[in-house]
This record gives C-alpha cells, structure tokens and sequence, in this order.
C-alpha cells in the first residue's frame, strides 16, 4: 500500500493510501478524486488520466513504453519530462509518499 497526493489544477491536495496492484488512476477514480476522468477505463487509449509527476518522482518510476508515449501527444499541455498516464503506472510500496499534479484540463 502507498499514500499517494494527487494535487488538482487549483492546489487542492487529496492524500490517499492505494493498494499495491492498482494503478494510480484506479487509487483517484476509487477515492473520487477530480481531475483523472480515465475515459477509455485504464486501456491507454486515451490521454484522459494524465498527471504531471512531482520532480522529485521522475526517475523513481519506471520508463514510459511506446504506447504510452504516443498517447501523451494527445494530452493537454504535456511536459516531456514529467508527463504520465496514470493508467500506466502501478503502485507499489516503492511508490509510498508519490505526488502528481493533475493539468487544468483532460482532453
């Protein structure tokens, strides 16, 4: 189990533990948390759940693969360093205190 902060565009934060084998965007849509729409329900098909990772978590998750790549051209503001789908990162204990911010808008 980790505690995740999930940050909303407009600074609210939402601190939540999630279980080990979820992914983050399971932990926001299971804890109601704004700003993670997952439209396509955790297939990366979308870009409906992308978060931008607090620097400090950057090189602490594993590397983005192709697929998840292509799908972030399609997400709103993407930073090429800090971008994820959070459909595509499971948690684990090693995830224990990660934050992302959500961006002003899914698309």
């Amino acid at each position: 189990m980790a505690k995740i902060t999930y940050i909303e565009h407009n600074g609210t934060e939402h601190t939540v533990e999630v279980a080990n084998g979820l992914t983050v965007m399971e932990g926001a849509r299971d804890n109601n948390i704004p700003g993670i729409e997952a439209d396509c329900g955790g297939a990366c098909a979308c870009s409906t759940c992308h978060v931008y990772v607090h620097p400090d978590w950057v090189e602490k998750l594993p590397a983005k693969d192709d697929m998840e790549e292509d799908m972030l051209d399609f997400a709103y503001e993407p930073d090429p360093a800090r971008s994820r789908l959070t459909c595509q990162v499971k948690v684990t204990d090693a995830l224990d205190g990660l934050v992302v911010q959500m961006p002003e808008k899914q698309i």
